[in-house]
């Protein structure tokens, strides 16, 4: 194969750290940064974007009557910070609207060393105007800080028509790590995502206890009751496995282990193909029994990266 990384001239060792030339240390980059061919991170290019542009464009008269609220709703998070007061609702709407189509000219690969940025910045801009309206929503974080990486990095030499405009196909034959690095990397995201959510169960009053499920079970007594006040339906598996604290003690601990574990997933694929099933499963259970839609993480389109496509020179 050509294209390879060009070799890095050996650096000078530290006392009490492995060698920068050390058997260890090569191998905690060939895990973690594999030359790989550009198939690896463009299919998740694709799958990522493909995922955003149908959900958002779903949720678009959500968006634009959240646009609308009135001011005094308004308590800026995360980049839109910088705003002391809301975006006028046709700015913002047309702000939201320019997003969609720089991501789906992205996924395309169009230019993608300039949409790929912008589309990255546009996405993280959105979502935290959205999260700036009276309610502080997670289930968008993972999906905002993949498209992120994904855009600021070598994501479109294949499958785009970058590539099919350079290289004459969209399957271009080189290997380099910058294509290993980059399912690495949302992985890492991911990784953060599931981590500090384990942090924060465990630093709240009951720390370890939390795994004994009685806060589980609560938090799905008080999700039917505000269902049953404002008239919606609550999902019947609530109601009937309510009982069932066994049931519950085995959901929390699975929950807690698979947050506090999720590190563990950037060691090795297996771990990490584990991990991934772990975590899929964990949504779909909280999807049945408590209705709550994490559609990124149902969809298994955040758990790709763990499953690499296309061969990687071996180490």
């Amino acid at each position: 194969m050509t294209g390879a990384d060009s070799p890095v001239p050996p650096a000078p060792s530290v006392p009490g750290f492995p060698s920068f030339q050390s058997p260890v240390f090569q191998a905690v980059v060939d895990q973690l940064r594999p030359a790989a061919q550009p198939i690896r991170p463009a299919v998740l290019r694709v799958a990522t974007g493909v995922f955003s542009a149908v959900h958002n464009i779903r949720r678009r008269p959500m968006f634009r009557k959240l646009h609308a609220q009135d001011a005094s709703q308004f308590t800026p998070v995360g980049v839109v910070k910088v705003l002391k007061k809301p975006l006028p609702p046709r700015l913002a709407d047309g702000i939201f609207d320019a997003a969609q189509v720089v991501n789906l000219v992205s996924t395309l690969g169009v230019g993608h060393r300039v949409t790929g940025p912008l589309n990255a910045a546009l996405q993280l801009w959105t979502i935290s105007y959205r999260n700036s309206w009276t309610m502080l929503l997670h289930s968008d974080n993972m999906m905002t800080m993949h498209q992120v990486v994904l855009g600021t990095t070598r994501s479109a030499d294949a499958l785009s028509v970058d590539s099919l405009l350079r290289d004459g196909t969209l399957f271009p034959q080189r290997c380099a790590r910058a294509y290993g690095a980059v399912p690495t990397a949302l992985n890492v995201a991911t990784v953060a995502v599931y981590f500090i959510s384990g942090m924060a169960k465990v630093r709240g009053p009951l720390g370890l206890k939390w795994a004994g499920g009685d806060v589980l079970r609560g938090q799905i007594a008080v999700d039917g009751m505000r269902k049953d006040l404002f008239g919606t339906a609550k999902p019947a598996a609530g109601t009937a496995l309510y009982q069932q604290k066994e049931l519950f003690t085995l959901m929390a601990a699975v929950s807690l282990a698979v947050e506090l574990g999720a590190p563990l997933s950037l060691v090795n694929r297996r771990l990490g193909q584990v991990f991934a099933v772990g975590a899929w499963g964990m949504h779909v259970g909280i999807r049945i029994v408590m209705g709550i839609k994490f559609k990124y993480n149902v969809s298994g389109v955040a758990y790709l990266p763990y499953f690499p496509l296309g061969p990687q020179l071996p180490r």
